[in-house]
C-alpha cells in the first residue's frame, strides 16, 4: 500500500525537524510504539514542543 502522505500532512503537528517519519503515520507509529511512546498528533502544541513523547506523560498532561 502505498503512503498517501498529503493527505497526512495537515493531521501531523510534529515540529522536530530532522524526523524522517514526517507525515508517514503508519512508521511513526510503529516508530514510537517500539520506544513505548505515543506520537506528536497524540499532544496539543504546547505539550508536543517538550518532545516528551512518554505514555506517562501523555496521562499527566490528561
Amino acid at each position: 500500500m502505498e503512503c498517501r502522505m498529503e493527505n497526512n500532512n495537515p493531521y501531523c503537528n510534529c515540529t522536530y525537524g530532522p524526523c524522517e517519519r514526517k507525515y508517514k503515520c503508519c512508521e511513526c507509529l510503529h516508530y514510537h510504539r517500539k520506544n513505548n511512546e505515543l506520537p506528536a498528533c497524540f499532544f496539543n502544541a504546547k505539550e508536543e514542543r517538550t518532545y516528551n513523547r512518554s505514555v506517562s506523560y501523555f496521562i499527566s498532561t490528561r
